[in-house]
């Protein structure tokens, strides 16, 4: 390879056409540039990283101009053009320097170069003259041993290329001659991504203005080439999957997807310049997690619904589990992994926020509730609220947050419920129109959700998610309803959950909704496994008609079923016709004949234990 220097001019001849136009931002990594070039400063090295395409190459750009303003002649290697080796680098550095000094030595791509990382640190840079300032810019995160030595501490500072903000967001696209109405909508996109925003912009010029990765697949495929180019093998892609997908990836769960290989493809993905680590296991830069899926899903669409399946039956294991520490951390993924729901924007942005923890409220996060019950729905449901909360202590559910908050109250109906509520007398009516409850059955209504920052705010939807997926796996109930407020807002994702709007009520303070679902027809587990394939498919409405199951026995055809199965114990082939496999008196499994002979030769059993019950269990 040619070993002049570069001077950052192939930054025009890259394929994803991010050309400089001009630096947006990055003052703070300017100016400590420009007051290290003051003979004074005792700065006289720049480590600059980040992840591909956030804009390291045009920093170094303004870099260079600033120090040819300032008087220095400027060496500007790229590192695609240098053999990894410490002669090709001392030779092509000595080709291109000056004899004058001070200079300044620019290094771009310095993740080829790191097998070198020693030399530069204790050979090559301690031996150019003193004044010389060097900006090494890559995609991954400096070596600590750079600034821990004593000597070397007020000499290096560390620049860790941060997404741009907002408004710098807009100011790229404006240059970029994005239409103002546009801006805010591609910004969002891009998540404060340069390369990701340039691409956008060049879309929108294009066609039309580009609204969801997805939609833009070339688009998506350049970009994945530009950020994702170090993909080793099948099982690094698959990994890099699974993290995707997940809100956030422990080993565990890597396990699953990736088996014996999982320590090897955690330490990879745990050094990639775009894989965070958080409290709780690994996840992606936000740009490059959608990026990826949006990639993925139209490369090999089987392979992505494959890792769907992969990491939300690991998470409903874990829900399962009666020995699980953190369920609603589970519950949380759950929720988190609805890609093509109505709300999927709200979702996506509670992703970027993290995990937060849900939990049953205290004294003093009852008392919040009941105040933003009544900020948001007036001084009548605050009441209502209060009343339930006397009913039944433990009903409130609250998020953990370090400002905003939110709160969601569950509640049951069975026919002794006597609470002065409205919404009671709307959901027995629709409940009857139906069927009428059993004896024992009982109803689950999500009553109540508010927040700090109102009732369609993200946190109320994730804390009456996660709270509602908890109470279904937890407490049994024949309905569940979901009372709303903001019946316009969250209609289309009650419908995309399957539910059916069943009422709306003038309820005192606010003109309510209800959605409800008859669990006796459409069990917990089949609800997830509709919900499964709804999350990546977007598809909304009423359950597919192969998920359901027969309307609920009323009582005299349930004991009529009863006494024909129990005088078939002995000739399975016929218990395999009776309506009592079609009955939450079957366990989860698939039901069959041999099932159902066990429950009633279980139930006869229980009867020894009772008055007469000997004398029951010899003539049954």
């Amino acid at each position: 390879m040619d070993p002049q220097p570069s001077g950052l001019s192939r930054q025009a001849e890259r394929p994803d056409g991010s050309l400089a136009r001009g630096l947006v931002g990055r003052h703070v990594e300017l100016d400590a540039f420009a007051a290290s070039l003051q003979p004074d400063s005792p700065v006289r090295i720049h480590l600059v990283h980040g992840v591909g395409g956030i804009g390291k190459t045009t920093l170094l750009e303004a870099m260079e101009r600033i120090a040819t303003a300032s008087g220095r002649v400027v060496v500007a290697l790229d590192a695609r053009d240098l053999i990894c080796s410490t002669t090709a680098v001392a030779d092509a550095i000595a080709a291109a320097a000056p004899t004058a000094s001070p200079w300044v030595l620019l290094i771009d791509g310095y993740e080829l170069l790191e097998p070198l990382d020693r030399w530069f640190r204790r050979t090559l840079l301690p031996g150019l003259p003193p004044a010389t300032v060097t900006v090494l810019a890559g995609r991954n995160t400096p070596d600590p041993a750079w600034w821990l030595a004593p000597d070397q501490r007020n000499r290096v500072v560390v620049h860790a290329l941060a997404e741009l903000p907002a408004r710098e967001s807009a100011d790229l696209l404006r240059d970029r001659g994005v239409a103002a109405e546009h801006r805010d909508a591609i910004a969002r996109l891009g998540h404060g991504h340069p390369l990701v925003l340039v691409m956008l912009a060049e879309a929108a010029r294009s066609g039309p203005v580009p609204t969801d990765l997805a939609a833009s697949p070339a688009t998506v495929g350049r970009l994945c080439r530009a950020i994702l180019d170090d993909l080793p093998d099948a099982d690094h892609r698959t990994g890099l999957a699974t993290c995707a997908h997940a809100n956030r990836m422990t080993e565990d769960l890597l396990r699953l997807t990736v088996g014996d290989r999982t320590d090897e493809v955690w330490h990879w993905l745990s050094t990639r310049p775009y894989v965070r680590r958080g409290t709780v296991g690994l996840y992606l830069h936000d740009v490059v997690r959608g990026l990826f899926e949006a990639e993925f899903a139209h490369r090999s669409p089987q392979s992505y619904a494959a890792v769907h399946r992969a990491v939300r039956g690991y998470f409903e294991q874990r829900l399962r589990d009666p020995q699980e520490p953190y369920p609603d951390r589970a519950a949380a993924e759950i929720l988190l992994l609805h890609r093509r729901g109505p709300l999927a924007g709200v979702t996506a942005r509670l992703r970027e926020g993290g995990p937060l923890p849900v939990v049953r409220a205290d004294a003093d996060g009852v008392r919040r509730a009941i105040e933003l019950t009544g900020r948001h729905e007036g001084p009548e449901a605050s009441a209502i609220a209060r009343r339930w909360i006397d009913h039944r202590p433990g009903c409130v559910w609250q998020v953990l947050t370090d400002g905003d908050t939110a709160f969601g109250v569950h509640v049951y109906l069975d026919e002794d419920t006597d609470v002065d509520d409205p919404v009671v007398d709307a959901v027995r009516a629709a409940v009857a129109a139906e069927g009428p409850l059993r004896p024992g059955e009982r109803i689950h209504v999500n009553r109540f959700g508010s927040g700090s920052a109102g009732i369609t705010d993200g946190l109320v939807l994730f804390v009456n998610g996660v709270s509602s997926i908890l109470e279904w796996i937890s407490e049994p109930a024949a309905w569940t309803f979901i009372v709303t407020a903001a019946p316009d807002f969250y209609g289309d994702y009650y419908a995309y959950l399957g539910m059916r709007h069943l009422f709306t009520l003038d309820a005192p303070g606010a003109r309510v909704g209800g959605w409800g679902w008859d669990r006796r027809r459409l069990p917990v587990p089949k609800l997830l496994e509709m919900l499964s394939i709804r999350e990546i498919s977007g598809e909304s409405g009423p359950p597919p008609a192969r998920l359901l199951r027969p309307a609920p026995l009323d009582r005299t055809a349930f004991d009529a079923a009863v006494r024909s199965a129990l005088s078939l114990l002995t000739r399975p082939d016929r218990l395999a016709s009776s309506p009592l496999l079609e009955t939450n008196l079957m366990p989860p499994a698939p039901p069959s004949a041999q099932g159902l002979r066990e429950v009633l030769v279980a139930s006869i059993a229980q009867l020894e234990t009772e008055p007469h019950g000997p004398d029951h269990r010899r003539i049954l």
